[in-house]
């Protein structure tokens, strides 16, 4: 198997703030609460997009974030909600938490979404907490803050464009020459054993995977040599460039002999398009060539451009043109993964740790009553009270007691909120 691999980082939109306000109108001397809520955070989203075919963007784009909610506003105005950040990925993604290795998704459907970073819910104003007996509140509370975490991106290549071409026709050399792929390359035939796969990254919006298919000899495709295992590899490849040796006495020859090898294993391989790369036009012997054999292929109406592998000579070129024909011809069938990976989410079922430090001082942690702490304001008694409740109600109060929290000490909650325990 090959692999894309990448790693970023994605960070949902916090919910907005509730507001504190009251009604102030000419005529409504006592006018109720009107502090609206705040908007929700923005989630994270990846999508299919069968056009996207590497995640050769994931090079330059290593960090991602949702639109945050708005905070609430007096006459009961809710904030608006955080606008979400949809990311395209091609099909067949595997997403990580990188921090765990968990599966989080296995994107293969053409429709396939996944949240992967949920925005923060909003804060509530203090029009919702008004009661029969408390007609005027100034409580209202804080947004929570959206998920971040680090994904490992994976996508098993399929490559667009294949490299064919005779045992020591320059394919590996192009490959290394055009991409970051990094193929054994020595002067002898078969020196690929197996397809070297590449992404080849033309610019930021143009990128494509290309393989170079190990050298073919006559009777391949009778599985002569490793015939069959090696042209198995170029049947869902779109493009071929044929990479002809400029150099070798008759390249024709040697061009129909893959052809006649492509055509006798089937599979739809003779009908694929095919660009023919006249290779070693920096050579002599290829300058002496290229006049007749362009002229062959002219008649046969095979396009044929002259390129050199090792000193890059049109190779680019090549590259681009390859990316035209590909964008005429049809969109290919997402890959289909026989035994989709299940969507695994951990969660933290532990309310809350208490730990001691060494000065002394309490140290409150885990995901609830971190939550309800960010949730409450410590600026009104109000406030302080809801969340007095809150964390009896969860247990912690008591847990500190039995653990020996005395009168004047400092007590933490989280990373953020530093209290002094009052009896």
């Amino acid at each position: 198997m090959f692999f894309d691999t990448a790693q970023i980082q994605v960070k949902a939109g916090g919910g907005g703030d509730g507001a504190v306000a009251f009604r102030r109108e000419k005529y409504v001397p006592f006018g109720g609460p009107s502090g609206g809520d705040g908007g929700h955070g923005g989630d994270v989203i990846f999508f299919v997009d069968p056009k996207v075919n590497t995640l050769v963007y994931f090079r330059h784009h290593h960090l991602f974030k949702a639109g945050v909610g708005a905070n609430g506003h007096g006459k009961n105005q809710t904030g608006h909600d955080g606008k979400e950040l949809r990311i395209p990925v091609p099909p067949g993604t595997i997403v990580r938490d990188a921090n765990t290795g968990e599966v989080l998704g296995d994107l293969t459907d053409p429709k396939a979404e996944l949240i992967v970073a949920k925005g923060g819910t909003p804060g509530k104003g203090n029009a919702r907490f008004a009661t029969a007996t408390n007609q005027a509140p100034r409580m209202a509370t804080n947004g929570l803050p959206g998920e971040e975490c680090l994904l490992d991106l994976e996508l098993k290549l399929i490559a667009d464009v294949g490299l064919v071409g005779l045992p020591n026709a320059g394919k590996s050399t192009l490959l290394a020459s055009t991409t970051a792929a990094r193929p054994k390359i020595a002067d002898y035939p078969f020196t690929t054993l197996q397809p070297n796969l590449g992404v080849v990254d033309l610019d930021r919006e143009t990128s494509f995977v290309v393989a170079d298919i190990p050298g073919l000899i006559a009777g391949a495709s009778l599985g002569k040599g490793l015939g069959h295992e090696f042209l198995r590899h170029i049947e869902r490849t779109r493009v071929l460039i044929h990479l002809l040796d400029g150099s070798q006495p008759d390249p024709i020859k040697d061009f129909d002999t893959i052809n006649a090898e492509l055509a006798a294993f089937g599979h739809g391989l003779a009908g694929k398009l095919q660009i023919v790369a006249f290779n070693k036009i920096d050579l002599i012997e290829a300058q002496d060539n290229w006049p007749q054999v362009h002229q062959v292929l002219k008649r046969r109406g095979i396009e044929a451009m002259t390129i050199s592998a090792a000193v890059h000579t049109n190779t680019r070129e090549l590259m681009y043109r390859a990316v035209q024909l590909l964008k005429e011809l049809p969109i290919p069938e997402p890959v289909v993964v026989e035994q989709p990976v299940p969507v695994i989410r951990p969660e933290d079922d532990v309310p809350y740790r208490i730990e001691r430090a060494d000065d002394g001082s309490w140290h409150v942690t885990g995901r609830q009553v971190e939550k309800i702490a960010g949730r409450h304001r410590f600026d009104s008694e109000e406030s302080l009270l809801a969340f007095h409740k809150a964390i009896t109600k969860l247990g912690v109060i008591e847990a500190l007691r039995q653990a020996g929290v005395e009168e004047g000490d400092t007590v933490w909650i989280g990373e953020d909120y530093e209290l002094e325990w009052q009896d």
